[in-house]
């Protein structure tokens, strides 16, 4: 493997959530930095630890980094993966290569937050240092907040600061140009494991949908603008292909967060975004939001946003532990409620709708404890992100930052009425109740049911009212 030399120092480009060659702040800072410029990825196995074999985001992540590496071959360059723990791979790569600094792009999960140090602080003991750069958002940590200068608990508020920040500073979308500056990256072959050579045996994207890599990316959002305009409404109707469906792709940077926002910006300005364009804007301002708020306050890891919610208490015992299984299985009696389980557990992928329904369905209507949730979300979503998990499920047990009120509580059946209202989801996910009309599909217990579909594991009003009653702490602590 080609040796750096004292005169050009050289740089090594850790790759983590940012699997692209483009536009790409970390790379483009180290190959103006000097030559020659290796580029590695790691597979992190304190984070692989306990996923399944056929986990699809491993999958997801070792068929982009094989684009990845095409992409860089291509520019001169080439990438190198290991399997280990980066706490020790990384300093090891860097003084197996002898260069100067590692680049990353910044990543503010708290597990995150603490490998970087512990990495920087090996490295800095062999006087090299780690160098990182904000590219996962738009704007990062504190940079938006309020006027007394406070990071921001409520989010409409955030998104008019998000936006005036924008306004003052529109060089935030400015892309981080790789291909001019590509002659400093360090020649070589790629070097990419096997999936069953780090412990996994794949999976089938293509059967779920997925479409990997940078050229998935690209795809898709191509695909997405056409019906940007009528995203507002179309968001809302699980059997319709109305949303973007770049959650995953953002989540692991197979796409760029600058060239989205900008994108939509353009065709704002040109008239051609209509107000689906300023909704999906608002999403994408969710995901800075759910980011700020995990920095600022690391403890909705592990516990309410707001501390008084922890008095709540959740139902255990063998009973619960039934109704969570059944939750899990999607086998609650509740067919909307099902069929989004179904596809989450047959896919990897649940509409956002869906994710508020089931989860208000858990908290709500079963009793159980929202980290439960989260934590079946984490294992099951392939665009599983910490910050936005948390902050969904936190929204819907009312618990979070800017989170709906205890008292509002989803009916399954109306929800299922009013945004499936033929039962075309429905009948796609749970095929047992294809053949039932539209009317009866949303409630079969109340038209005669049927024949190996369970009845409702809980009556929703009663629910409705325990949970008022659950709730009560949260009142009397005001």
């Amino acid at each position: 493997m080609p040796q750096s030399n004292s005169t050009a120092p050289g740089a090594l480009v850790w790759f983590r959530r940012d699997l692209r060659s483009f536009d790409h702040a970390a790379l483009h800072h180290a190959l103006l930095a000097g030559t020659p410029v290796y580029c590695a990825f790691i597979f992190d196995s304190p984070i692989l630890e306990g996923l399944p074999r056929d986990d699809r985001r491993v999958a997801f992540i070792h068929a982009s980094l094989g684009e990845l590496a095409a992409e860089l071959e291509a520019l001169g360059g080439h990438l190198l993966v290991r399997h280990g723990d980066a706490r020790a791979e990384i300093p090891a790569l860097a003084a197996e290569l002898g260069v100067a600094a590692v680049y990353a792009n910044e990543d503010y999960d708290p597990a995150a937050i603490a490998r970087d140090e512990a990495v920087a602080e090996t490295l800095a003991v062999a006087g090299r240092a780690l160098k990182l750069f904000k590219d996962h958002v738009i704007f990062a940590r504190s940079e938006v907040l309020s006027q007394a200068g406070k990071p921001l608990g409520v989010f409409t508020p955030y998104k008019n600061a998000w936006k005036k920040r924008l306004e003052a500073q529109p060089d935030a979308l400015a892309p981080w140009p790789v291909d001019p500056h590509a002659a400093a990256l360090a020649p070589g072959r790629s070097q990419l494991p096997s999936l069953q050579e780090i412990g996994f045996d794949g999976a089938n994207l293509a059967a779920a949908g997925i479409t990997p890599g940078m050229s998935g990316g690209a795809a898709l959002f191509d695909a997405f603008l056409p019906s940007l305009a009528d995203y507002g409404t179309g968001r809302d109707y699980p059997a319709r292909d109305g949303t973007s469906r770049l959650s995953l792709h953002l989540r692991f940077g197979t796409v760029s967060i600058r060239h989205l926002v900008r994108t939509v910006l353009q065709l704002s300005a040109r008239g051609q975004a209509g107000e689906g364009g300023a909704t999906w804007l608002s999403e994408l301002v969710w995901r800075d939001f759910y980011q700020m708020i995990l920095y600022h306050h690391p403890h909705v890891v592990h516990a309410s946003f707001k501390p008084v919610y922890d008095k709540v208490d959740w139902e255990t015992g063998p009973a619960a532990e039934e109704l969570f299984a059944a939750w899990c299985a999607g086998r609650t009696g509740y067919p909307l409620v099902d069929a989004a389980m179904a596809q989450l557990n047959t896919t990897g992928f649940m509409h956002n709708r869906l994710r508020m329904v089931t989860a208000s369905f858990l908290c709500k209507d079963l009793g159980i404890d929202w980290r439960r949730g989260e934590a079946y979300f984490a294992l099951k979503l392939n665009d599983y992100e910490l910050a936005s998990n948390n902050g969904g499920w936190q929204w819907a047990a009312s618990s979070g930052c800017d989170a709906q009120p205890f008292f509002r509580i989803f009916n399954p059946v109306t929800q299922s009425e009013r945004f499936d209202q033929q039962g075309d989801f429905i009948r796609q996910f749970v095929p047992r109740l294809a053949r039932l009309s539209a009317k009866a599909i949303h409630a079969p217990w109340l038209h005669g049911g049927v024949d190996g579909y369970p009845a409702p594991i809980v009556d929703h009003a009663e629910a409705r009212q325990r949970t008022l009653e659950r709730y009560e702490v949260v009142k009397a602590r005001g």
